[in-house]
């Protein structure tokens, strides 16, 4: 069994579910200063992402689902799933982000399964709580180990990619390791970088 994994925001869509989210109330600019420390390793990823989760408290339900069903896919991003699942792989999404961002794009690229947090809601509201599967530093590296083991898949027989520092947990378990536009902290334990914002590239890979 071969295995792909992808992170969502900013590798399988173009951008960062809650920076989209931030922006409907007005806290783009603030959210998305916590989002690139994050993603660039110098803030621990559980603390950013509740700092930022408490943000949104008060955005009606209803407008995350509106946001989240036309987030921009990544530029290559239904070819490269098409072609990886082609050649045998199947392709999942690990995202420290949210279900109701991956989980539409799952339907839309014919993902193999996704994995994220949860964003809580109480009558129709966010309440400013997350929780999940992907809440830490470490969580893509411990959910990737799982399912290896559920599919029997290797490390030889796996590929991952990413493009931030949450990325890195998950990289050790990988045979091709893909920085993708990705940080500098990231792009260290990568064997294979791309550069050029076109998920395509990676089947130049494979």
């Amino acid at each position: 069994m071969k295995l792909a994994v992808f992170d969502f925001d900013s590798t399988l869509m173009d951008g960062e579910t809650i920076d989209f989210l931030a922006d409907a109330l007005g806290l783009g600019e603030q959210v998305a200063k916590i989002t690139e420390e994050a993603m660039s390793g110098r803030l621990d990823f559980f603390e950013s992402l509740t700092t930022r989760v408490a943000l949104l408290k008060g955005l009606p339900y209803q407008k995350v689902v509106e946001i989240c069903d036309n987030l921009p896919l990544m530029n290559g991003a239904v070819e490269v799933v098409a072609g990886l699942k082609a050649k045998g792989y199947k392709v999942v999404c690990f995202s420290g982000g949210f279900r109701t961002g991956t989980t539409p794009a799952l339907k839309k690229l014919g993902l193999d399964g996704d994995f994220a947090n949860i964003l809580h809601h109480k009558d129709g509201i966010l309440t400013g709580l997350v929780g999940g599967d992907m809440m830490f530093d470490s969580s893509k590296g411990d959910m990737i180990q799982r399912i290896q083991a559920l599919l029997g898949a290797t490390v030889e027989n796996t590929l991952v990619c990413g493009d931030g520092a949450n990325d890195r947990s998950m990289f050790p378990y990988a045979g091709k390791k893909i920085a993708f536009c990705a940080r500098e902290i990231l792009k260290k334990e990568a064997n294979i970088i791309i550069d050029t914002k076109d998920l395509r590239e990676v089947l130049k890979h494979i």
